[in-house]
């Protein structure tokens, strides 16, 4: 057997045994235990320095490597509860007892500005059109714009679309907006912006998006662009892209269609006839939005008295209206539109009420009192009889009407 060596003397003094295993395992735990106490001073120490980290905490700047502070120091590794993440910070195992180490929160980062419209239709351009048409000898054509516009004037929208594909001097003056006094847009499930920005760029007068998923967005933009709108269909849309009407001006709107829009309460038609609340500084007089309409088409609609009165103070120039298929409009609904302080009594030439079913014969003599009626639809109305209708017919409000239907009473201008 060899005998174990003796243990080698310093220079400093006796030389000491060597600890057991046993020992060696309580120490190494007593410095495991202290690395773990320190971990929080380390921590609060370097967060100072670490200030401008995200809020989500996820990394540090660009510029510093991973795992290592600004200040210089590189953070502890190796105890048995730690580890290092991708960003450089350091965190505690679960398990280990440990706190759960994490950067300060910095300061929440600014709100995005809100993002603007992507897509933008230029204007139209300063210089005047080409008033002729150059040629590939360099030549002008011997007819002049003025010629070809009175061309296009017979030809349709497609074929209007072939002639821009001609050359850039007729695809100026096919955009001509006399061109196109009429868009019709109609029964389309999605309006895309080539389509928006092209119905801005030729400025028509009438425009139908009747059945149209058009949104409230989509015709809010149309509407602050197309001043010179003469002619509005939305019949069939809802009522969250109608209600778009309460924040555009349509100066020179004449005709509004909003037939058959469902969930329209007697709250809605009142933000879209009373006055914007917002007037200009030192505007004294509150015109609503629809005082310049000619023709108003509400069929379908769950239309009240209460609303009727709205629209007789905020509508006085309506010469057509439209209530047909209107459940709630009954006798007295007659009664407010012909009353003597009614404006519509002197101005209304065209009035339809087909459908309605609350009518009786009692309300036909209040017809008399519009001088200027010329059509009166009672088609479809049950309570109406044909023979009290007749009689309706052969009197009439200054002259006979004739009947070419039951119940249709017409009088020729």
């Amino acid at each position: 057997m060899k005998k174990p060596k003796p243990p080698l003397a310093s220079a400093e003094g006796p030389a000491v045994p060597s600890p057991s295993p046993q020992r060696e395992k309580l120490e190494r735990f007593k410095r495991m235990c202290q690395l773990l106490e320190r971990v929080p001073d380390t921590s609060s120490s370097s967060s100072d320095s670490d200030s401008d980290s995200d809020s989500s905490g996820t990394s540090l700047s660009e510029d510093e490597a991973p795992g290592e502070a600004r200040n210089g120091r590189r953070p502890a590794r190796g105890g048995s509860g730690e580890k290092e993440n991708r960003g450089g910070r350091r965190a505690v195992r679960p398990g280990s007892g440990g706190p759960l180490l994490s950067w300060p929160l910095g300061p929440a980062p600014p709100p995005r500005p809100p993002q603007l419209e992507r897509h933008v239709v230029r204007p139209p351009p300063r210089s005047p059109e080409p008033d002729t048409l150059p040629l590939a000898a360099g030549s002008d054509h011997p007819l002049p714009r003025a010629a070809w516009l009175r061309v296009f004037q017979h030809l349709g929208p497609r074929e209007l679309c072939i002639c821009m594909r001609v050359c850039r001097t007729w695809s100026r003056w096919c955009y001509d907006k006399r061109l196109w006094p009429r868009m019709d847009l109609s029964r389309r499930k999605s309006l895309t912006p080539p389509m928006l920005s092209g119905v801005v760029r030729r400025q028509p007068r009438a425009l139908d998006l009747s059945w149209t998923g058009v949104s409230k967005k989509q015709l809010m933009w149309l509407l602050n662009r197309l001043q010179g709108l003469q002619e509005l269909v939305l019949s069939g849309c809802s009522w969250l892209s109608v209600s778009a009407l309460g924040s555009a001006p349509l100066p020179a709107l004449r005709l509004l269609d909003l037939r058959w829009i469902e969930d329209v309460k007697d709250s809605q038609l009142r933000e879209l006839l009373l006055p914007p609340p917002d007037t200009k500084p030192g505007q004294t007089e509150s015109r609503g939005r629809l005082q310049g309409v000619a023709e108003l088409r509400l069929a379908g609609l769950e239309l009240t008295d209460a609303s009727l009165r709205l629209l007789l103070r905020h509508a006085p120039q309506l010469s057509a209206l439209d209530l047909s298929h209107c459940a709630h409009v009954g006798d007295p609904s007659v009664h407010l539109l012909t009353a003597p302080t009614s404006p519509l009594r002197e101005t209304l030439v065209h009035l339809n009420l087909a459908g309605c079913h609350r009518l009786t014969d009692h309300c036909l003599p209040l017809f008399r009192r519009c001088p200027r009626l010329r059509r009166l639809d009672l088609r479809s109305c049950r309570q109406l009889s044909p023979e009290a209708c007749a009689r309706l017919a052969a009197a009439g409000p200054p002259g006979p009407f004739r009947c070419p239907e039951e119940k249709l009473l017409l009088k020729d201008s």
